[in-house]
């Protein structure tokens, strides 16, 4: 494996760690008006589309700290997770530029919002709204089905253990 892939599959609740420092960071952006968070969020984002885990604090926290106690690994397909990253990536870049370049803090806090927004209901209940996205673009053969053979084939797919 190079050092610039993504994991997959990938531990879904590493996953959903991720998310849960997304929205804190997020969120302490927003009350506070502390905008330069949105860099270092930003450039996690980035590490994490790159090369997984290991480019990004946040993400390396995540699968070799935080996860490995929260039980059992839960896997899921990588490429629809990368595809997610790489929407926050968009999104936080575009709040950090906002905000730090054109001190558009009101246009900011609305993209930031809404990043918040959707990694909330990945961390709190497992919705990744980029998966979600990425599934509908491969029905629609902009995304290749060989991106993710665990996506296109349903017979691969592991059973979710129920709670």
């Amino acid at each position: 494996m190079s050092f610039f892939s993504f994991p997959n599959p990938v531990n879904d609740k590493a996953a959903r760690t991720v998310a849960t420092g997304v929205v804190l960071i997020g969120v302490l952006t927003l009350v506070t008006g502390w905008w330069w968070l949105t860099v270092p969020l930003a450039l996690g984002f980035v590490g994490r589309v790159l090369a997984g885990p290991r480019l990004s604090p946040l993400g390396w926290l995540a699968m070799k700290v935080i996860g490995p106690r929260l039980g059992a690994p839960r896997y899921t397909p990588g490429p629809p997770k990368r595809f997610a990253q790489g929407i926050g990536v968009v999104f936080s870049t575009t709040a950090a530029v906002l905000a730090l370049g054109f001190g558009q803090t009101l246009a900011a806090g609305i993209v930031l919002g809404v990043l918040v927004l959707f990694a909330t209901l990945e961390a709190a209940l497992g919705f990744c709204a980029g998966c979600f996205v990425f599934g509908h673009l491969m029905r629609l053969g902009v995304i290749p089905q060989d991106t993710c053979e665990a996506c296109a084939d349903i017979s691969l797919r592991q059973p979710v253990a129920s709670a």
